[in-house]
């Protein structure tokens, strides 16, 4: 059985993702932190996600590491204050400059002290951003391959996938969708309903056919 380190945010796509390489061999969750403002209601969220079925018992510990960003973006950026853009934003203009770089950079320095050969990681189809392209995939598995002295491939499954397809997914294995969190503006364990992320897990949920779990601080208006 194969051993994969997944990058695991808490996210709906990454925890159906870490629940779906667990049933091909060793999940290794990594999270890496960046200094963003939700991180810590993420990490809560990851706690209790992987003290449940069909996480508790089957996958590593988390690995925790760490890669700021506050030395980069600006003091004034969103994503540090924690003031996302409105509901109604593309991903367009969520983008975090480098932020598969930073993850990927961190996470394979990781894989090669622990003699993983992958990872993997949970961008869908439609993704916009240039450091989600398999073209970027395969090109950063080589220079890391190569930077390491360590092989490695660098994989993204569900990149054919829209989110309702990762959902009804979700469903299939198990996994506790409620507990997962994708919201850039969470308040006491709730999603906001009012950033991005939430209008996209709303409507996901909605075009699954599958009842919507999530606890919203707002009521997103459909």
């Amino acid at each position: 059985m194969r051993s994969t380190a997944v990058l695991l945010s808490a996210g709906l796509d990454s925890a159906v993702l870490a629940a779906a390489e667990a049933r091909a061999g060793r999940v290794h969750p990594v999270y890496v932190s960046a200094g963003l403002a939700w991180e810590q209601s993420e990490l809560a969220a990851l706690d209790r996600l992987l003290q449940a079925p069909p996480f508790a018992g089957r996958v590593a510990s988390l690995a925790r590491l760490s890669f700021t960003v506050n030395d980069l973006y600006p003091a004034t950026h969103w994503a540090l204050r924690g003031d996302p853009p409105a509901f109604d934003t593309p991903d367009e203009d969520v983008y975090l400059t480098g932020r598969n770089v930073a993850l990927l950079s961190k996470a394979a320095i990781y894989c090669a002290q622990q003699g993983l050969g992958r990872i993997a990681l949970g961008p869908l189809a439609g993704n916009p951003f240039p450091d989600a392209t398999p073209q970027f995939f395969d090109a950063m598995a080589r220079a890391l391959s190569l930077g390491l002295a360590h092989p490695l491939a660098i994989d993204a499954p569900f990149s054919a996938m829209e989110k309702s397809g990762v959902i009804r997914l979700g469903v299939e294995l198990g996994v506790p969708l409620g507990l997962t969190l994708s919201c850039m503006n969470p308040r006491d364990d709730l999603h906001c309903g009012r950033c991005s992320k939430c209008r996209e897990r709303r409507d996901a949920f909605h075009d699954a056919g599958v009842p919507d779990p999530t606890a919203y601080a707002a009521v997103p208006v459909r």
